[in-house]
């Protein structure tokens, strides 16, 4: 019987009924000191299924304090009754998931590709169990002790949960499992009245019961066991925190045990999985055994059930632990290297028996580390990788290790960690080939810290002095870095040491302004790269992807093309981390070619990723497409918002953003302002043909002929080198611009045509029909104008559309101010529905589409029932004829 814990009782219920009756996911932390109730909570969840297992499947995990250096430890002990279900899932995840689970040996060629792969196995599983044996509760105690692998597992699994029946309770210390953003309740102290009725059977004088609840404060386990020994107790209050003074009672039932008896119980602490024949094994070479634990058995300290010795509570195993001599200790853990068949807990004890640095026990941690890396278990292998430093005598060893630690911290999206331990390596060696290694994590270091300009300074010079074969990919990623910060002395000094590399040269001549010999080599590496398509088109999202190569060329059909491809490559794949870059990549490519709806959704879908695997800052770091379509849109709450938490490197972008709002708005004084800022670091991308056509137009706006001239003879000059249709169109009507001129823009009209640029085609309609209808030939203004103002309502482009209607209005169009803006039906669903109706429409099934866009195949399902009647259709059948695929 639980008192005063109604209302934690009341919603977790309400979890587990929606569960059951309706197929909807939930997701609660439970959280509060040691003590207060969380298991009893846990414990009262679990009595909501039927005890029979028919109506629904209990999966329990409990964190151990000892296994939080051993990778995979809680998965392993929470999956374990149902890991004959992993082999049903989809390839890449059955794979990954038995790596993690010990059924498949990464040495057999199975090493996992993607660390989130695993937390997509593990939705996966959860929802086919919730498919095939109804609710699906997951209990997960103490996971602030659940070893740092098992939590990236389970907390990808539970940030993308909707619709498929699966109910995860996680129960945690207050100071720990933070920032998981997970809907959390916390777990309070009893009050008074709830204090006194969990005494309530209990003998005890009414002055030892008083200071009892005293001394309790309302901790439950501080109440039964300041009871237990009341009549020892000493009076007046106590100065520790309560969990402190827990630990001291419990120390002070065990200071009366035998002295075999506190060995053994020493034994079970140090060993601190409850694994007998280990703890056995150990205890028979220190003279003791399973008999000595009969007397902690009676005083309620431990409980052996099977195979298993388990502490009663935490806080025992604590007590036991810390109350122990250091050499009692040492002791101990060198027993139970010992008697360990297990290399990573073998390595555990000796680590915690090494009382000063050696080699030996390193290299077994080391061992243990790298065996963690293989299986994608990145913070495992970084501490593991730290504590074989630590351990290492030598300078050298001590470099290469905290090198390797570095290297996973940043793995695991820690990059402020990462450059402490690099720093730190750095100085215990004198090697140039470690350093530069070390340079490679720090460069990435800085631009994570959105300093692109000093990273990419930092890779090129690091990779002079790299080993031939780890030199051309850090010299591709700090030009990379160098063309996305305009850092062009480092980007010529990359094309100086890798002049065989095409992207790299190409994009060196552009930054001297070589448009004529740098476009052609661009075009080259993209053409290429096309001529693989379908097959994976790029080495990775901090390389210069020939989809990326595409977008600095303007050439839009091919960056469809190649980011289509490697978004499905790395989908397939389930190259999770690796897909918001990607993805942003792609979002941008539709952008340009006027899909705005399928941008956003590119664009939604790198947010919510980064944030499931923890990328910092994500709607910043992936907002610069939202920003532009923001702008577009004459959303200026939007981009304000967007602008407030962009990083660094995209400055750039989000001022360009903000200027273009104005200019649709009208403010051009603050539009050239904004423009001129942004043109300025990027003159040599496809991009700065989009700023300067901008600026151009709010300068002539503006009254600033020259900086207007200036920005022109930028953007023409690219165009000609290009020889792109829409860049060509949009130098001619910056040209009618500037002359005044009708001829450019009857030009610029032709050429639009033959490009997927809608939003530029509509603009430069719009200038033309303006100039038409200020020249009085008010009958041919209106066919541009109508035109124009067709694409600005598809686009949703409302400050545009104002402007169109207005000047059709002034031809004297009949009813031109009250047509209505009719929402195109996509433009109803949220990105989500939209990707899953696309996949749809395509004859893909819920199963696929599920693998593909990381969710469940239920919460496909959910999602298509939510976009039917948006849709104003019944079922997937006439998706096909209503959903037009993508340009």
């Amino acid at each position: 019987m639980l008192y005063g814990r109604k209302t934690e009782q009341e919603r977790i219920a309400a979890l587990v009924a929606a569960a059951r009756d309706h197929r909807r996911s939930g997701v609660l932390v439970l959280r509060g000191e040691a003590g207060i109730g969380k298991s009893a909570l846990l414990d009262e969840a679990a009595g909501l299924l039927p005890e029979d297992g028919t109506g629904g499947r209990l999966l329990r995990v409990v964190g151990i304090e000892a296994e939080t250096g051993i990778a995979f430890a809680g998965l392993n002990q929470l999956l374990w009754p149902v890991r004959d279900e992993v082999c049903a899932l989809p390839a890449p995840q059955a794979s990954a998931l038995g790596v993690a689970l010990g059924k498949v040996d990464p040495a057999s060629g199975a090493a996992v590709q993607d660390r989130f792969t695993i937390g997509l196995g593990v939705l996966t599983l959860l929802a086919d169990l919730a498919d095939q044996d109804g609710p699906v509760l997951c209990l997960v105690d103490d996971a602030q002790w659940l070893d740092t692998a098992t939590q990236e597992a389970l907390l990808f699994a539970a940030r993308r949960l909707a619709a498929e029946g699966v109910v995860m309770l996680f129960a945690t210390r207050d100071e720990a499992f933070t920032g998981t953003g997970l809907s959390e309740l916390a777990v309070g102290r009893l009050e008074r009245d709830d204090a006194e009725r969990v005494l309530a059977d209990r003998d005890l004088p009414s002055s030892a019961r008083e200071r009892v609840l005293l001394e309790s404060a309302g901790n439950p386990l501080a109440l039964l066991e300041f009871a237990a020994t009341a009549d020892r107790a000493p009076d007046g209050p106590r100065p520790l925190p309560i969990t402190d003074r827990v630990v001291v009672s419990f120390q002070a039932r065990i200071g009366r045990l035998t002295d075999r008896a506190r060995l053994m119980l020493l034994v079970a602490a140090s060993e601190g999985r409850g694994y007998m024949p280990a703890m056995l094994a150990a205890a028979d070479a220190l003279g003791v055994g399973l008999d000595d634990l009969a007397e902690a058995e009676r005083a309620r300290l431990v409980e052996a059930t099977g195979r298993m010795i388990a502490f009663r509570h935490p806080l025992i195993r604590a007590a036991v632990y810390q109350g122990a001599p250091t050499a009692r200790r040492v002791t101990v853990h060198r027993a139970l290297a010992e008697a360990s068949d297990e290399p990573g807990c073998r390595a555990r004890h000796r680590a915690a028996a090494a009382l000063a640095p050696d080699e030996d026990v390193a290299a077994d941690v080391a061992a243990a580390a790298a065996r963690a890396r293989d299986r994608a278990a990145h913070p495992t292998a970084a501490a593991l990788y730290r504590q074989s430093a630590e351990l290492s005598p030598a300078p050298a060893a001590r470099a290469a290790r905290l090198g390797a630690a570095a290297a996973m911290t940043l793995r695991a999206g820690q990059p402020d960690q990462a450059g402490d331990l690099a720093a730190q390596a750095a100085k215990l060696t004198a090697d140039p080939a470690e350093h530069a290694r070390l340079g490679r994590v720090l460069a990435a270091v800085e631009y994570e810290r959105g300093e692109p300009r000093v990273a990419a300074r930092m890779l090129v010079e690091h990779a002079s002095r790299a080993a031939p074969a780890d030199r051309p990919a850090m010299l591709r990623t700090g030009a990379a870095y160098a063309w996305a910060a305009g850092e062009t002395p480092a980007l010529r000094r990359a094309a100086e040491l890798l002049p065989e590399d095409d992207a790299v040269r190409g994009l060196a001549l552009l930054a001297d302004g070589d448009h004529a010999r740098g476009l052609p080599l661009l075009a080259g590496v993209v053409a290429e790269a096309r001529a693989a398509v379908p097959a994976p088109t790029g080495p990775g999202p901090d390389d210069l992807e020939p989809a990326q190569l595409a977008l600095v060329l303007g050439d839009d059909e091919a960056a469809l093309d190649l980011t289509a491809a490697e978004v499905a490559h790395r989908r397939g794949q389930s190259l999770i981390g690796a897909l918001p870059a990607v993805l942003r990549t792609q979002a941008r490519a539709r952008l340009a070619a006027g899909l705005h709806a399928d941008a956003a959704s590119s664009a939604a879908e790198a947010v919510a990723l980064a944030r499931a695997t923890g990328l910092p800052n994500p709607e910043g770091r992936y907002g610069a497409v939202l920003a532009r379509i923001a702008a577009i849109e004459g959303d200026e709450d939007r981009l304000r918002e967007l602008a407030a938490v962009a990083p660094a490197p995209d400055a750039g972008p989000l001022t360009a953003a903000r200027g273009l709002l104005h200019l649709g708005l009208g403010r051009y004084d603050d539009a050239l302002r904004h423009l001129d800022a942004a043109a300025r670091p990027h003159r040599y991308g496809a991009d700065a043909v989009l700023y300067a056509a901008d600026l151009v137009e709010a300068a002539v706006r503006a009254g600033c002929p020259d900086q207007a001239r200036t920005a022109y003879e930028d953007l023409s000059a690219w165009a000609e080198a290009s020889k792109q249709p829409w860049a060509l169109a949009v130098a001619l009507r910056c040209e009618a611009l500037l002359d005044d001129a009708e001829e450019p823009y009857v030009k610029a009209v032709e050429l639009h045509r033959e490009s997927m640029r809608p939003f530029e085609r509509a603009r430069t309609e719009l200038l033309y029909g303006e100039w038409l209808r200020r020249c009085r030939r008010r009958s041919q203004a209106r066919d541009p104008l109508r035109s124009a103002a067709e694409t600005f309502e598809r686009l949703s482009a409302a400050p545009w559309l104002d402007r169109a209607r207005g000047e059709l209005r002034a031809t004297g169009e009949a009813g031109a101010a009250a047509t209505p803006a009719a929402a195109h039906l996509l433009d109803r669903l949220t990105s989500q529905e939209l990707q899953v109706v696309r996949l749809a429409a395509e004859g893909i099934s819920s199963r696929d589409i599920a693998a593909q866009l990381f969710l469940s195949p239920r919460t496909v399902e959910y999602h298509l029932y939510k976009a039917y009647p948006k849709l104003g259709i019944s079922s997937r059948k006439e998706l096909s004829r209503l959903i037009p695929e993508p340009a």
